[in-house]
């Protein structure tokens, strides 16, 4: 089987909710990140033989398959197809793994993974408005309990034991690691300035600097009156898209491009739909089995912040240094478009491994319904 590496990666700035990029549609956001991608590596795009694109709420201005509309914003040619995945949050995280298999079968030589969420123009839920999506079957399965995130939040803090102030302690650690590395510029090299009335937007503006404990304690619970979950210590609504370049070592070495790292192995779990996010434990452990790896032989770690009990029930199951998990901060700082995220985590990750030399990376991605996809990617 062939290998498949990742040639280069980039991603927009996140916008926060009702921000700077609330005016641009999700078509033509995704079509910044694609044209930056060719620009950059200097391909031609008629030899892209597809662009999986993760988005999750499609309906309105992300309905119809906007990753074909992706590449006709692009100015990309007619005959490069798009195609849309949804596997809830780890939906372009999705797009990257198929991505890799595709070229490892043999059956795409050069593929463009990603993905885009405007959550300004197209609010979260609103694909729900006309309809109940379960099933009744299913509900029955699970006593008709409500399949709530907020409210699986709340179990896993719960079941783990996690108080609110662990919680917040969480969450303004991560507002404080992600603007260290934004006053860094660890971003700076995957990151494509977008131009919205004429001011180029260039920088994560959901950060909240001097966000503590203390300040955080005075927020709501959001699910529950006695609950331990609120805005403070969950993600962040927001928009943002994502795109990397995944091909083959020789297709790479014919077109004079350097590959950053080897996709080296993906794996799929499915878990408790009611307590539904902690699906990136058994996804972790999968993922190890598969590539003959060890937690302690993972450098970086990225865990999307859905909810703070998340990545702290997953440090606590699976063993991992917490020094090496989420270092730059997450999404509870900077936000998490929900179908871009996957892809925005990769940028993150492979950023970090570069920087540091990490031969190994993980991230894994906690999803609606009880799934998580966790990916492993090796630094050349």
């Amino acid at each position: 089987m062939r290998d498949a590496v990742i040639v280069d990666a980039v991603r927009t700035p996140i916008g926060k909710r009702n921000g700077t990029l609330a005016p641009v549609h999700a078509a033509d956001l995704s079509g910044k990140v694609l044209t930056a991608l060719a620009e950059r590596t200097g391909i031609d795009p008629g030899t892209v033989d597809d662009v999986m694109w993760g988005c999750v709420t499609q309906i309105g201005d992300q309905s119809s398959n906007v990753a074909r509309f992706a590449v006709l914003a692009a100015g990309w040619p007619e005959h490069v197809p798009g195609v849309t995945i949804n596997r809830a949050c780890g939906s372009s995280q999705q797009a990257v793994d198929s991505a890799a298999h595709a070229v490892m079968a043999g059956q795409y030589d050069m593929v463009v993974a990603g993905g885009v969420e405007t959550m300004s123009r197209v609010p979260l839920g609103s694909h729900r408005t006309t309809g109940m999506p379960y099933g009744h079957a299913a509900l029955a399965r699970y006593g008709n309990v409500e399949f709530s995130q907020g409210l699986g939040a709340e179990l896993i803090a719960e079941r783990w034991g996690l108080t609110r102030h662990q919680l917040d302690e969480y969450a303004s650690a991560s507002h404080a690691k992600a603007a260290a590395a934004i006053d860094e510029g660890v971003f700076d090299d995957h990151l494509v300035p977008v131009e919205v009335d004429g001011t180029k937007f260039a920088v994560d503006e959901g950060l909240r600097r001097g966000t503590s404990p203390e300040k955080l304690s005075a927020l709501k619970p959001s699910f529950k009156e006695d609950g331990v979950i609120h805005a403070g210590n969950s993600s962040q609504i927001s928009d943002g898209a994502a795109a990397l370049l995944i091909t083959t070592p020789e297709r790479a070495a014919e077109l004079g491009l350097t590959p950053i790292a080897r996709y080296h192995g993906g794996a799929v779990s499915g878990a408790d739909p009611i307590m539904m996010l902690t699906g990136p434990i058994p996804a972790t452990e999968k993922v190890l089995r598969k590539t003959g790896l060890k937690i302690d032989d993972i450098g970086v770690f990225e865990v999307n912040e859905a909810f703070a009990p998340v990545p702290l029930a997953w440090i606590a199951e699976t063993g991992a240094d917490p020094e090496r998990v989420n270092p730059l901060g997450g999404a509870i700082a900077v936000g998490h478009p929900l179908g871009g995220s996957g892809a925005i985590l990769m940028t993150r990750l492979l950023a970090q491994m570069r920087r540091r030399n990490l031969r190994y990376g993980l991230q894994t991605m906690c999803e609606g319904g009880g799934t998580a996809n966790a990916t492993v990617i090796e630094l050349l």
